[in-house]
């Protein structure tokens, strides 16, 4: 878990695997995860080791996430906004009409 620097930024709710975090507002969804845990993004789909945000810039695909019920988006590239749903993917993803 990182720690904040003194922000004065308004505070926005949001809900990290079902648990209410506050994050500041204009900060990507990657720094209000790695704020509110240990930072893993996703699991890997070959062994589930834990993934966490790398570049920070949109390069790495590493910080792949759900947000508000979509999956495969880059966290490092979505600000926070109040009310919304992420969660961590494990594995593989599925495709619909593919098994």
């Amino acid at each position: 878990m990182l720690k904040r620097r003194h922000s004065d930024a308004a505070v926005v709710r949001i809900s990290i695997d079902g648990e209410q975090v506050e994050a500041r507002a204009g900060e990507s969804v990657a720094a209000a995860v790695l704020a509110h845990t240990e930072g893993a993004t996703r699991t890997t789909p070959l062994s589930d080791a834990p993934r966490a945000p790398y570049c920070m810039m949109g390069v790495c695909f590493e910080c792949l996430m759900e947000i508000d019920g979509v999956a495969n988006r880059q966290a490092c590239m979505i600000r926070v906004a109040d009310g919304m749903s992420v969660k961590r993917q494990q594995g593989a993803r599925s495709v619909e009409g593919r098994e």
